[in-house]
């Protein structure tokens, strides 16, 4: 019988998305991060889903920085479209950026070809004591993101921990 990893912190995945914020689309990559968050050991909150617009993301990324989630990773609206605004919204929330996980998850996502992962303005850093996280929206690059990501997730929050102590 397999024992369940120790649970290293509470996650919330946000999926920026018009659509499925107005339940027009089924969301298919809430899961798959919070599965993949889950094998990694976090506990997960849930999924929202908001559209996107800069006021709403921001708003849930307050809201998972005030509820003391340990880690928030968006999905979506990172791209070069003019309703891509999720790093811009994120910037607004960000009190130190970690710009070496935001540049890690690009290369790692181009170098397996996901070109959105490329072209991602996604940012990374600490609100609070949560790490936030932005990730590309196709399934290549939530996966190949969250491969990069888990390695540095108990150790980030590990960190932050300490910080208040």
């Amino acid at each position: 019988m397999e024992m369940a990893p120790p649970k290293i912190g509470r996650a919330l995945v946000v999926v920026v998305d018009d659509r499925v914020s107005q339940g027009e689309r089924e969301d298919s990559t809430g899961p798959l991060v919070t599965e993949l968050l889950e094998e990694a050991g976090l506990l997960v909150d849930g999924v929202v889903s908001v559209p996107g617009e800069a006021v709403a993301i921001r708003n849930a990324l307050n809201t998972a920085v005030i509820g003391g989630v340990d880690l928030v990773v968006t999905v979506g609206g990172t791209g070069v479209s003019p309703r891509d605004v999720t790093p811009d919204a994120t910037a607004g929330v960000l009190d130190r950026p970690i710009p070496g996980i935001a540049e890690a998850i690009r290369a790692s996502g181009l170098a397996a070809g996901a070109i959105d992962a490329g072209l991602s303005r996604g940012l990374a850093g600490v609100s609070g004591s949560t790490l936030v996280v932005n990730l590309a929206s196709s399934r290549a690059a939530v996966r190949d993101g969250m491969a990069t990501l888990t390695p540095l997730v108990a150790h980030v929050i590990s960190e932050l921990s300490g910080l208040e102590d």
